[in-house]
Parts: structure tokens; sequence; C-alpha cells
């Protein structure tokens, strides 16, 4: 019933009105730019740590724009199959296609056409790992992930595959293979994910109640369970985090901070454990924001 809704609604969308300036910026919101950002962070950075010695600075701006464009198509195409649940959420109602600033063809089209360039593109520049890295991650996000997330509340798990493609495509363009550093890179991102998300649905989960999609704090509305995923996550996480140093990747420096900051966003989850709040879902989403940028950074100053 609510999709017979909003087909009808959106057949009736027109976006004519609009100036080029706010066609261009809705066009910029379907990317997710925030979200986009961290991804090319950590992109770059599993880069620079994956270089031999000398940086090649070509190949990385090509990694940036091809990295970036891919999650800007992902991202779009996302907007495009979720955009009747997101019409019932508060935190998305004002998104491009539920506030009619973009009709879901141009939003279908302009995903379509990114994602597709972007995998041509790194395959090209970078090779076979690289592009079936790319491919893989449009396909499990797109086709996998998201119509999961109304059918099972694990599709958290799922998503979390997809989510942590970043440090492999950074490193598969800069050496064109991959090994067991980028492997421990891809598990830091995995297990990040989970606090990260699970905070968001905690803080979220009247609305996707309304919307209904599948989330473990709708499904079990004690959080208990919510608490416990959260705790090993983070355990799982901080203990990862450390292992780059015992592979020689990086030097104590980089020990160090891992370990001050694992403790940080120990403290949080344990808060959220605990507590069991919107409050305190939010002090923990803030955590994560915090923590991935800043051990990554850490890492690229102290890799060997």
């Amino acid at each position: 019933m609510r999709t017979g809704h909003v087909v009808k609604h959106e057949t009736a969308i027109s976006t004519s009105g609009r100036t080029l300036p706010d066609k261009l910026k809705a066009y910029y919101d379907l990317t997710k730019p925030r979200i986009a950002l961290l991804v090319l962070i950590v992109a770059v950075a599993s880069f620079y740590i994956a270089s031999p010695q000398n940086v090649d600075w070509l190949r990385l701006l090509a990694a940036i724009f091809g990295i970036g464009l891919l999650a800007a198509g992902i991202f779009a195409l996302n907007h495009y199959f979720e955009r009747d649940v997101d019409l019932l959420m508060r935190r998305t109602d004002r998104r491009p296609l539920p506030s009619k600033r973009l009709s879901p063809a141009e939003a279908l089209w302009f995903g379509s056409i990114l994602t597709g360039v972007s995998i041509l593109f790194i395959t090209l520049f970078f090779g076979v790992i690289a592009g079936a890295l790319a491919l893989f991650t449009f396909v499990s996000y797109v086709f996998i992930y998201t119509p999961l997330k109304r059918r099972t509340e694990y599709h958290t798990a799922l998503g979390a595959l997809p989510g942590a493609m970043p440090p492999l495509l950074g490193w598969a363009a800069a050496r064109g293979s991959l090994d067991l550093d980028a492997w421990i890179l891809f598990g830091i991102l995995f297990f990040w994910q989970f606090p990260h998300f699970l905070a968001i649905e905690m803080m979220y989960s009247e609305d996707y109640a309304r919307a209904g999609i599948r989330v473990l704090p709708v499904v079990e509305p004690t959080w208990t369970a919510t608490a416990v995923e959260i705790g090993v996550s983070l355990v799982l996480l901080v203990a990862v985090s450390v292992a780059p140093f015992f592979t020689g990747l990086v030097g104590p420096f980089y020990l160090a901070g891992a370990i001050l900051s694992g403790v940080f966003f120990l403290c949080a989850g344990g808060v959220a454990f605990f507590r069991r709040e919107r409050k305190s879902a939010r002090l923990l989403l803030l955590a994560s924001v915090f923590y991935l940028p800043v051990l990554f950074g850490i890492m690229v100053l102290d890799a060997k």
C-alpha cells in the first residue's frame, strides 16, 4: 500500500521549476557527501600506507576520482531504491527524491552513469583486482544489502562487507594486489560499522519502525541484543586495530594511539551498553565518527 501510494505520487513530480543551482545541489545531496568523504579518507590513507617508498601522486588522484565516483554512484542508487521508505522517515524525508527536488528517473540515470563509469575507470586504470572489488561493492550494496533492510535485522552484517571495501580498493589501487595488511585494514572498517550503525538505529528506532525497516533496536525493543552486538564488535575492533603493529606495518606511536582511541571508543560503547538510551547512542555515534579518521590518520603518520 505504501509503495503504490509513493509510485502514484512520483508520477506527479515536476522539477521543471527548479533553478540550475537547486538542481546541482540536489545531485550533490544524492551522493551523500559526508559519508563519501569518510570513504575517501579511508581509501586514500590505505593507498598511502600501501604505496612503495614514493607515492605516485597521479595514481593517487586517479584513485580519488575513481573511488569517489563509485561511492557517489552507489549512494545515488541507494536514494533511488529507498525513495519510498525515505518519504516515511523524518530524518530522510528532505532528501532529493522525497522532497521532489529530483525525479526518480534523474536519480536512477545519475547513479547508473556514475557507477558504470567508475567501475570501468577503476578496472582500466588499476587492474582486474581493483575492478572486481569495485563491482562487488556495487552489486552487494545495491542489490543485496539495500533490499534486505526490509527483510532481516541482520542486514547490517551483510552491509558491512561492501562497507569495508574502501581499504581494499585503496590498497589494490596502490599495489595492484592484496596482502594480509590490506585485509587487516578491511577488518578494522568491518567491525567499526557495527557500533556506528547500531548507534544510528538506536537514535532513530521510531523512524525505522514507521518505515518498516527491520533493524535490531526495533525488532528487539529492550535493546539487549543491540548492546551485546555493540560490545562484541568493539572488543573485536580494538583487537584488530593493534594488529598492524605486529605485522610491522606501523610503529609504536600507532600502537599507543590505537590503544588510547580504542579505550575512548570502548568507554562510549560501555555507556551505550549499560544505559541503552538515545543520549548514550548519540555519544557512541560521535565517538565512532571521531575514531575512524583519527586511527587511520595515526596509521599514515607512523607507516613504515
